[in-house]
This record gives structure tokens, C-alpha cells and sequence, in this order.
């Protein structure tokens, strides 16, 4: 069993990333390194697909030492990510009694991580946080930087905490278990960060994309891994400068910049009410219409925009979006969480690794109906009626 580990010096604590094929196994010692003695009670967050893998297993290993362990499971979906899940959350906290010193897990994907992170943010101004993420997006992303959240009517993630975990334990081992869409989700989300990130890593992992799809059983060897913890070497890099995603910076080292392709995709996700998309999915989506945004206001030249297509491609199969109402499209991207002072702020590309922020008034209304057509592959009288 290999292990590696990044060490993410934050303003508000510093987190271990623990990455290792089957390090689930050793989570006591894990607990242990991380804070000098067992909690009192655990609480392990999870959903029912999850906990039948690998939630016992979990369980029985932190039940060899002195700690009371108490599963407690929400639905899958991130519909699921709500106020009435988190107020069901922090009341069994309450009834469980837990205490400051006592510790929250996180077993599972994006969904279980957002809300893990945010009932313990909150419950009783802090408690300890564990993430251990099953998905690939949640391995190389979501547990990674502190953000926790659940979703409004009005949008996803417009309520939340920067919250960093005491840890992070990334068991590669899980991602042999995921369905093919939990995949083609992960994929989407590296070919995101690869593209803000640096030719080098892009690189890296579209060269390993195409391998995948000769050879699938490449998800489970050393190399896989390696690249899992340069994707997790490059968040933890720029969530270290910019820890909070400050609305003053536009740099290419801003927070910000990690936020490519989520414009699109939240308002795809909001639009088909959480239940059509995955959320990696709508990601990929979101870098196609970036990409053209980028290409019509001649900032990425057209071969660099084929290899983000090829790459996004490489991801595998994404739901139709043809059918989407582009107007509703329209009306969900102004929701956008990030947006400062009524603007949308874009992430776009300049070149492969070259990020930059713009703001929504440089990009006419033209454009982005020409973008959403292209990228989503919307017919153009969808496109001419929404005008």
C-alpha cells in the first residue's frame, strides 16, 4: 500500500491530504496522527450505496479502539443537498450529543462532503471534520479547500461556510466500485482543473484518459494515483494563496480561476432541478460553452479549443442538453453565486493553462447565445427565440 501526503497550510488550520490505495483501512491510525487521541463519538455521514461498501468496514475498524461510532445516511442526490437534510443532520448531532472534541466523517461523494462540511461548520460553532471521498470528483476537488454548502430554490451552493477538515483520506481503492457516470463525472472535473492548471498537467491527464479507454484497469495502478495527487498538489497550491476565493482578485492564481466551467453548469443543474445532471457532467458542458466564450471574444485560438472539445470528449458520454430552454438558461446564470456587484464574472482561457476572469458586460448577448448553441448543441431557433 502506498501512501502520500500534501500538507495544506490554510489562514484558518492546517489539513493532512492522505492519499494511498486502501488506506480506509488504517483510518484509526489516521485519527490517531491527526488528533493525539480518539474522539469520545464519531459520526459517519454517508449514503446507503456507500455505507453497504464500505461503511461497516469503516466502522469496524474505529470500534477497535475507544470510540462510539454512529452511522447516520442521507439519500443520494444533490437535490439531497438542502436545509431539511441539514437541519435533520445537526438535530441528530444534538440527540447523539455531540461535543466539540468529538468528530464527523465524511464517507462518500460531493453531496455527503458539502453537507458533512456544513452541519459541522455550524454545530455548535465547530466540530471536527474527516473527509474521505469515494468519487474521483470529490477525490481531487470537493474534499479539497474548505468549501462546504447547500443548495436554495434559487440556486446551488448560495448558502455555506469555508470550513477547511482536520484531514482528508483519499482511498483510491473505492474508485473500482463507481458506476460509469461517476466516472465520466471525475473525468470532466481533472479536464477542468488540468485546464487552468498547466500545459504539463493537461497533458498528463489526457494522456491517461486515452489509456483508460483502451484499458480501464488503469484507474487502479500507481500512475492513476499519481496523477490524483498532482490534481490534489495543484488545488491545495492555490487554495493556500487565495483560501477564501477573495472577489478583489482576478490573477490567474485567484481561487477563481478553479471555477471554470461551473457558470454553465450550475445553471444547467438548476434548470433540470438537480436530477438530470451529474454534477461533473454539467461541468463538462460548462468548459464546452466556456470555450467558445473564449474563441468569440478571440482569446483562444481554434486548436486549442478542439484539444478542450477532444479532451472533454475523452470524458466520455454527456446527457443530450439539446433540448434545454436557453431562456431559463439565461435567467439561471444571472443567479450565479460569484458574481460581484450584478455581474457575472467568467472564467475563460487565453490558452491551456492560462485562465483569466472576465466580467459578464464584456461578453454581448449575442455571444453567449452563440456559445450556449455551440456548446450545448441547442437548436439555433431555441437560440433566436430567447432573444
Amino acid at each position: 500500500m502506498q501512501r502520500q501526503v500534501i500538507s495544506l497550510r490554510q489562514e484558518s488550520r492546517q489539513s493532512e491530504i492522505n492519499i494511498g490505495y486502501g488506506i480506509r483501512r488504517n483510518l484509526k491510525k489516521l485519527v490517531l496522527r491527526t488528533f493525539g487521541q480518539f474522539p469520545g463519538k464519531s459520526i459517519l455521514i454517508s449514503n446507503k450505496r456507500v455505507f453497504r461498501l464500505y461503511g461497516l468496514e469503516v466502522m469496524a475498524d474505529l470500534k477497535t479502539v475507544d470510540t462510539k461510532v454512529f452511522p447516520w445516511l442521507i439519500p443520494d442526490g444533490e437535490r439531497y443537498k438542502s436545509f431539511r437534510t441539514f437541519e435533520s443532520a445537526v438535530n441528530t448531532f444534538a440527540e447523539i450529543g455531540v461535543e466539540r472534541n468529538d468528530l464527523v466523517i465524511a464517507l462518500g461523494g460531493g453531496v455527503v462532503g458539502d453537507l458533512a462540511g456544513f452541519a459541522a461548520s455550524t454545530y455548535l460553532r465547530g466540530v471536527r471534520l474527516l473527509q474521505m471521498p469515494t468519487t474521483l470528483l470529490a477525490q481531487i476537488d470537493s474534499s479539497i479547500g474548505g468549501k462546504t454548502a447547500i443548495n436554495l430554490t434559487a440556486g446551488k451552493n448560495l448558502v455555506g461556510t469555508f470550513y477547511q477538515p482536520d484531514a482528508v483520506c483519499i482511498d483510491t481503492q473505492t474508485l473500482g466500485s463507481l458506476p460509469a457516470r461517476e466516472l465520466v463525472s471525475g473525468f470532466c472535473e481533472m479536464v477542468k482543473q488540468a485546464l487552468v492548471a498547466s500545459p504539463e498537467l493537461f497533458e498528463q491527464t489526457v494522456d491517461l484518459l486515452r489509456r483508460f479507454h483502451m484499458d480501464q484497469a488503469i484507474i487502479a495502478t500507481p500512475e492513476f494515483e499519481r496523477l490524483i495527487e498532482a490534481h490534489c498538489m495543484f488545488k491545495a497550491s492555490i487554495v493556500i494563496n487565495d483560501e477564501r476565493e477573495s472577489t478583489e482578485r482576478t490573477d490567474s492564481r485567484s481561487r477563481r480561476i478553479l471555477n471554470f466551467g461551473h457558470t454553465t453548469a450550475h445553471a444547467l443543474e438548476k434548470v433540470t432541478d438537480y436530477r438530470y445532471f451529474r454534477h461533473g457532467e454539467a461541468v463538462g458542458y460548462g468548459m464546452l460553452v466556456a470555450g467558445e466564450l473564449s474563441k468569440h471574444l478571440g482569446l483562444l485560438s481554434p486548436d486549442k479549443l478542439e484539444q478542450l472539445r477532444e479532451a472533454v470528449n475523452l470524458c466520455g458520454q454527456l446527457p443530450s442538453a439539446g433540448k434545454l430552454d436557453v431562456t431559463q438558461i439565461k435567467a439561471a446564470l444571472k443567479l450565479d453565486k460569484k458574481s460581484v456587484r450584478g455581474q457575472i464574472n467568467w472564467v475563460l482561457l487565453d490558452d491551456i493553462g492560462s485562465p483569466r476572469i472576465v466580467e459578464g458586460r464584456a461578453i454581448s448577448n449575442k455571444v453567449l447565445g452563440l456559445s450556449l448553441l455551440e456548446g450545448l448543441g441547442i437548436s439555433r431557433r431555441r437560440i433566436e427565440r430567447s432573444h
